[in-house]
Order: structure tokens, then C-alpha cells, then sequence
């Protein structure tokens, strides 16, 4: 479960949320999926679109210390517009073909996933 701090905040253990679980994994697959991009984007799509994924699941692991569930609901934040600048990339990336139909979608499908958990939890957060 996690440690009681405050009033009205519950630490927890962010490896035990399902989001920052499918938020690693997405990380993970991006992060491997790109190594293939072309050497010439190295610096450009591939940095931002790696730096973009690893940002979801650290702002949740980060928010998830925080002591107030107001300081957490702004990780998930974070979280939430770099799942919108991931997504972004995706279909960036898809449309200079860096990435296949198949992987196109199973990104866009995970992210849209993410995303909806993320909100999710900020609303219950806040509640």
C-alpha cells in the first residue's frame, strides 16, 4: 500500500501504479525502436522523442514522493503533456517513415492509454 504522510496524502511505491508500469514499458519499446532511426537525427527526433517517453514515467515516479497530493497532481501533469508531445513525435516519426503502420499504431494505442490513466489519477488525486 503505502505510508501515511499528512492529512491527505498516501506515499506509495510508483513501481506499484499500473500507469507508471505501462508508462516504463512504452519507454523502454521507444527507447529500443529508435535506435534505429538514421544517424542524422540523432540530435533531433530521436533525442526529443527518447527525452519525451522518459519523461512520462519519471514525473510519476518523482510526483509520487511529494508530500501533498497538489505537488503530485503536478508530476502527472508533466506526465501528461510529454504523453501528448510522445504521441506527437509518433506521428511525426510515422509520417517520415521511421516508423511502420503497426508501430504507429501500437504507440499511438499505448500512449492513448496512458493518457487516459494519468487523467484518471489526477482527478482522483485532487478529489
Amino acid at each position: 500500500m503505502g505510508l501515511r504522510v499528512g492529512v491527505d496524502r498516501v506515499m506509495q511505491n510508483y513501481k506499484d501504479l499500473k500507469v507508471w508500469q505501462k508508462a516504463h514499458s512504452l519507454a523502454i519499446e521507444i527507447y529500443k525502436v529508435s535506435k534505429g532511426f538514421p544517424k542524422e537525427e540523432q540530435f533531433n527526433i530521436t533525442s526529443q522523442l527518447r527525452r519525451a517517453s522518459i519523461s512520462i514515467p519519471t514525473n510519476i515516479a518523482e510526483g509520487s514522493g511529494k508530500f501533498s497530493n497538489k505537488d503530485f497532481a503536478k508530476f502527472l501533469q508533466i506526465s501528461l503533456g510529454s504523453a501528448n508531445e510522445v504521441e506527437y513525435l509518433v506521428l511525426f516519426s510515422h509520417e517520415l517513415d521511421l516508423l511502420d503502420n503497426a508501430l504507429f499504431e501500437s504507440f499511438t494505442n499505448e500512449i492513448g492509454e496512458i493518457r487516459g490513466m494519468l487523467i484518471s489519477l489526477i482527478k482522483k488525486v485532487r478529489d
